[in-house]
Parts: structure tokens; sequence; C-alpha cells
């Protein structure tokens, strides 16, 4: 196995490296005078898809495609049907009316882009700049936004309890520098663990760079979802993975294909079956949430085994197994359809009992004193 052994400590490092920049980037803003929720929106989640980051850019720059865009459609797959499925398993997960109404679509619209713009088997470096330019556009439009959010007394007295000198400056900027030093140190170190259990297993960059690599990634935001759905703060779930899922395309990618020498190459399997499943789980987003403002623990029960029937078919088709036709046919022909006209019925009955319903009860209101 050579260097395989390289991934654990290198997921160790990732997240650790993580944790060390958002908690050294956030109270060094605050301690400039940085709005808090512009902390959130920008250094927090930046710092939970820092290792998506750190190793698709590093994979790109040595011509490692594969695992860079691997990385990002498995992570974003991972946040959907793993993260929020076990979160929702834990308890049942809020959902805000702001995250259907921009969130959501800004979500699926960033995966409709990706798969509009490497389809021809390639994202440029022209790509990225457009994928970095819409992310800064967005960013400050989300900061501008939450100018007028609320500040908490939390936050404030956090902010208040620092003390504010040069040592305490120094301690920041030296947690910031550990924490990207870790970053870059845990992702060439997960790179290369990975590529060796590619080679080892038998099975291509690209299936490792879609399970293993995209898994170890996300551990940030399966770490803060769930902790924060145990805590009962159970929109903050649902809110980090779907501002996770943008920050991955938009940012990670966007800088990936700049630092690749001539873009980052996109497998004609990415464009075949992954990049459609990671849309169709993003529109499958709409429905759930939709349905009640809550993910149920039903419905994160079947995102989870969403998920491993997913992987299971990576495996599969990589090693060629002799039971890889029936599988296929029974997810084409049964379960997906099956899924789909579940998700329009969900869909029809939640508009139904959210706007319909509303107005029938209003009429007869009206109409009963008469």
């Amino acid at each position: 196995m050579e260097k395989a052994w390289l991934i654990l400590p290198g997921l160790l490092l990732l997240i650790g490296g993580g944790e060390w920049l958002v908690r050294g980037a956030s109270r060094l803003a605050a301690l400039l005078g940085v709005p808090p929720v512009v902390i959130g929106l920008s250094v927090v989640a930046f710092g939970t898809s820092a290792p998506e980051l750190a190793v698709s850019v590093l994979s790109a720059y040595r011509g490692q495609p594969d695992i860079a865009v691997g990385n990002v459609v498995g992570s974003n797959i991972v946040n959907i049907l793993l993260i929020l499925g076990l979160s929702a398993v834990v308890a049942p997960l809020a959902v805000s009316v702001r995250l259907i109404k921009i969130e959501v679509p800004m979500m699926i619209g960033t995966a409709l882009l990706f798969f509009a713009l490497s389809y021809d088997g390639k994202l440029t470096r022209f790509d990225g700049a457009v994928l970095v330019a819409i992310f800064t556009a967005y960013l400050i439009w989300m900061a501008r936004t939450a100018r007028s959010e609320p500040v908490l007394e939390t936050e404030l007295e956090e902010v208040g309890a620092i003390p504010r000198n040069g040592w305490t400056y120094l301690k920041l900027l030296g947690l910031i520098g550990f924490g990207l030093g870790g970053l870059v140190l845990g992702s060439e170190w997960l790179i290369q663990g990975a590529v060796a259990a590619a080679r080892a297993l038998g099975v291509s960059e690209l299936v490792i760079g879609l399970t293993i690599v995209a898994v170890g990634t996300s551990l940030p935001e399966l770490a803060t979802s769930v902790i924060a759905s145990l805590r009962g703060e159970r929109d903050i779930s649902v809110g980090n993975v779907v501002g996770s899922n943008i920050f991955n395309i938009l940012s990670v990618l966007g800088f990936s294909s700049l630092a690749a020498p001539e873009g980052i190459a996109v497998a004609p399997a990415v464009l075949r079956f992954d990049a459609p499943v990671m849309i169709a789980v993003s529109l499958a987003c709409f429905p759930v949430f939709f349905n009640g403002f809550q993910i149920k623990r039903w419905e994160g029960a079947l995102f989870v085994s969403y998920y491993i029937a997913y992987t299971v078919y990576l495996f599969l088709n990589s090693s060629q197994h002799d039971a890889l036709d029936e599988y296929t046919l029974a997810m084409k022909y049964f379960v997906l359809p099956l899924t789909a006209i579940a998700l329009v019925l969900t869909l029809v009955f939640a508009w139904n009992r959210q706007y319909l319903k509303p107005r029938r009860i209003s009429r007869r209101q009206v109409e009963l004193p008469k």
C-alpha cells in the first residue's frame, strides 16, 4: 500500500488546519471591527470548505484533475445525502424561508453552471475566472444584505473578552499560519495516500476522489452540522451544507481551474453520471425542504440510504463486478423513477398546503357570516 497510510494523518491535519484557521481568522476579524455576520459568511464558510480548496487546487496544479473534480462533485453529494441525512436522523432539521428562496436556487444554479461550463470536457482558466467572479459578487451581496442582521450578545461578550494588544494579534496570526500550514501539508499527504490507495485497490483516482477524499474533506461540515443538530441549532446544519456546496463549485473549482496551467480536464464519467447525480440531489432539496420547512427523520434516513447506494454503484462500476448490470437496472427502472414520482407528489402537496388551502379557508370564513 506504500503511502496509503498517509490518508488518516492527512485528514487529521486538514480538519485541525481548518479549525485553527477559522478560529484565528474569525477572532482577528472581530477585533478589527468586521461584523460577526460577515465573518460567518466569509471566514467560517471558507474554513469548513478549506480542505476541499486545498486538495483540489493542489491536485489541479499537479495535473491530477480526477481528484480535483471528484473531490468537489463528491463533496457536494456527500454534503446533501450523508451530512444532511445523518443530521436529520439525529433531530429533524429546520429550514428557513430565506434558504428556500435564495440559497437553494443558488446551489442548484451553480451545479447547472458547472455542468454547462464543463460540458466540453474541460474547465478552462476563463471558466475559472467566471466562477471566481460570480463567487466574489455573491460574497459582496451577502455581506451587504447581512449588515442589517442583529449581533448576538454572546458574540459581543466573546470578542470583548479578548485582550487587544500586540501579543493577541501575534497569537492570532500564528494560529492562522498554523492553520494554513496544516491545510497545505494535510492536503499533500491526503493526495499521496489517495493515489497510492487507488493503485493498490485497482480503482480509478476519480472513484477515490468521489468517495474517500470527498468524505474526508467534508468532515468539517459533518462535525459542524451534527453538533449543531445535537445542540438544537438545526437551521445552522442546513445553511452550512447549502453554503458549502455553493462555495465548492464557485470558489474551489474556480481557483483550481486558475491554478492549473491548462485548466482542468473533466472526465466523461463525471459528465455522464456523477454531475447529473449532484444536480439531481440538489433539485431534490427543494421539495424536501419546502414540505413543512424541515427535513424529517425518515427523509434523513432516505438520504443516507441513497448515499450508500451511490457509493456501492461507484465501486461495482469501477471493478466491473458481475452484479453491476442487475444493480444498474434496479436503480434505473425501479428506485429512481419511484423517487422522482415521490418528490413531485411531495412538492405538489406542500404547494397545496402552503398556498391553495389557506385561500380556500379564507373564502369560507368570508362567506360564513352571510
